[in-house]
């Protein structure tokens, strides 16, 4: 294989795109609520305009990779990425943020499965795990450094300088992809795309998310919010039919549910990256609007969490290839529990350096144990030609747990002082029941092998 530094580099910059995006604007919504006057619920709308499209077209933007090219797909998701962060930072009204938002969903859908099948694809044996483990790292240490650089631009220069930033690295990866990244499988030998699929996933997760956002905020669990429930659960039924009849030629192949090990990496990733995705919304806003931080001093403190996880992740991941991925998938979850119950000492006049610090290097420790070597066993479950596919479908997991995650905060989002604090404990003991069953869906379901 010739440049795998150079193939490396690419797919981290394009996936960082989609990973700090992820992020950046958590500490970000105080201001935009100020800039658009906009209630709690809309503010949920900001991160969940990105994170539905994301959810529900990844499964696709994978299968549109195995077909049409990997390389390709990249490149024009991290195009159709770059373009719509021009949107976000010129929007003049909260309507025209939620489409440029979407659309950088639509985006990162695309860019995001392909990058990491390209990697499957270009990598082998232990330079494929290595590869995967620092990719992995790279990605979550992105997330984590998101709401630092997001209230560091907040504050000195405003908050739409957090989506012009996305045009050099969008630039740099077309760049790169262009003259390195070459598809090593025949373009067309994948089954033609599940069109119906990508548009009752999408219908469904709209559905699910808009009615658990009413039904989290103060408006309560309204007829509305029940109807939206029941047809994002009817189309879901729909979704599963139509992949049951389609065989492998599915975007969501049952076929991989079939294995014990492949339904626990689902649960697993979908109730941790859950955890962490309410950690990510949360932790800012409570410190930026209960403790009196800036934005700038709300990101930094999530800083350690990038950290270790940049430390850590790549040392897991090898750890993972010798030892199977039940022990560290089993082991991290419980540790992000221990770390969650440590959140609930923070509060309104919380010390950093003596309760929220300890707390977040708890949490990353155990995200480090898990990230890589979750990864690495999801590709390793499927042959190449699925690869597109089964990365698609682990993203897509993780970001609707974080999706949904996120609809169930409206609650704690529009509350102020002593209730804000209060809904914050509340969402962390969620966060300890969903690490410790992600650590009981990896000991009870993964064996030595994913396959």
């Amino acid at each position: 294989m010739r440049h795998p530094n150079w193939i490396l580099t690419t797919t981290i910059l394009a996936s960082s795109l989609a990973f700090i995006d992820g992020s950046v604007v958590n500490v970000g919504l105080s201001a935009l609520g100020a800039t658009f006057k906009s209630g709690a619920s809309d503010l949920q709308w900001v991160i969940n305009a990105y994170l539905l499209p994301l959810s529900a077209l990844l499964l696709l933007g994978g299968a549109a990779g195995d077909r049409y090219g990997h390389a390709r797909l990249l490149v024009i998701g991290t195009g159709m990425f770059g373009a719509a962060s021009v949107g976000c930072a010129l929007a003049p009204s909260l309507t025209w943020l939620l489409a440029a938002r979407a659309l950088q969903g639509i985006g990162a859908a695309l860019l995001m499965p392909n990058s990491l099948a390209i990697l499957g694809a270009q990598f082998s044996g232990e330079a494929r795990g290595r590869a995967i483990g620092i990719w992995a790292s790279v990605g979550a240490m992105t997330a984590a450094l998101g709401p630092l650089l997001g209230g560091w631009l907040i504050d000195t220069v405003g908050w739409r300088s957090i989506f012009f930033v996305n045009l050099p690295f969008a630039t740099a990866a077309i760049v790169l992809a262009l003259i390195f990244v070459d598809d090593t499988e025949p373009v067309g030998t994948a089954p033609r795309l599940d069109l119906l699929g990508g548009v009752l996933a999408t219908l469904s997760l709209g559905a699910l998310t808009w009615g658990l956002t009413i039904g989290s905020g103060q408006a309560g669990w309204t007829g509305t919010a029940l109807l939206l429930l029941f047809v994002g659960g009817a189309s879901m039924l729909g979704f599963l039919a139509v992949e049951r009849s389609k065989h492998d030629a599915a975007m969501m192949p049952l076929a991989l549910f079939g294995s014990p090990g492949f339904i626990g990496l689902t649960a697993l990733t979908a109730l941790l990256y859950g955890a962490l995705g309410a950690l990510l919304v949360l932790m800012p806003y409570v410190l930026i609007r209960a403790g009196g931080y800036s934005g700038a001093q709300a990101g930094a403190a999530l800083v350690p969490l990038a950290i270790v996880l940049a430390l850590a992740s790549p040392l897991m991941g090898a750890v993972a290839g010798k030892v199977g991925p039940r022990a560290p998938l089993t082991l991290g979850p419980l540790v992000v529990a221990g770390g969650f119950l440590l959140v609930l000492r923070i509060s309104s006049n919380a010390a950093y350096w003596t309760t929220v610090l300890p707390a977040v290097v708890v949490i990353a420790l155990g995200m480090a144990g898990a990230v890589a070597p979750l990864t690495t066993a999801v590709l390793a479950s499927v042959d190449n030609r699925h690869s597109g596919s089964a990365s698609g479908l682990n993203s897509a997991v993780a970001r609707t747990g974080g999706m949904v995650a996120t609809a169930l905060l409206g609650g704690v989002l529009g509350a102020a002082g002593p209730a804000l604090v209060a809904g914050f404990h509340t969402a962390a003991l969620v966060c300890v029941l969903a690490a410790l069953a992600a650590s009981a869906s990896a000991f009870f379901l993964i064996r030595g092998s994913t396959t």
